[in-house]
């Protein structure tokens, strides 16, 4: 499922790209080295998983607008390699005409991974997991916004997925 929309989806708008582009410019961390971060580490991930968190929304947000084809131009080439534009549009659309509007959204994870390119393109990644109740929809829904750190050292959007 997360291929799904992992790299047929998600670009980041200009204003997404310049909050992404702030919040990293260093290789995330694995949750094992986590716990072994001195106290500043741990500052420095605390505040970049906050600023990841405010861009997944402001993705997010625009997916709630028909915003869709703005976030896939901004993008990482990961996600623009998986899906085209109007692949990325529709399957947007479709997806959230059937859950409704959005009556709440809230973080519920920052975890970051890295592929080895086996099930998804190599490299690291931050996922923001959100719980989303949809006027449709009786239970949250999860909801997920992948950023890739692109070589240039900018997490771009990688992917968005519903289910």
């Amino acid at each position: 499922m997360l291929v799904k929309f992992l790299l047929p989806a998600l670009l980041l708008s200009t204003a997404v790209a310049a909050n992404a582009q702030q919040a990293a410019k260093a290789p995330a961390p694995t949750a094992q080295a986590a716990n072994t971060l001195t106290p500043e580490q741990q500052a420095q991930l605390a505040k970049q998983n906050q600023q990841m968190a405010q861009a997944a929304t402001q993705v997010a947000q625009q997916i709630d607008q028909n915003q869709a084809g703005d976030i896939w131009d901004g993008a990482s080439t990961v996600a623009k390699s998986v899906a085209t534009r109007d692949a990325f549009i529709k399957q947007a659309a479709t997806d959230r005409k059937t859950l409704g509007s959005v009556k709440t959204r809230t973080v519920e994870a920052v975890t970051r991974t890295q592929s080895n390119g086996q099930k998804i393109p190599a490299g690291e990644y931050i996922n923001v997991v959100f719980a989303t109740t949809f006027s449709k929809e009786a239970q949250p829904v999860r909801e997920l916004v992948s950023f890739h750190l692109d070589g240039d050292n900018t997490w771009r959007l990688a992917g968005y997925t519903v289910h």
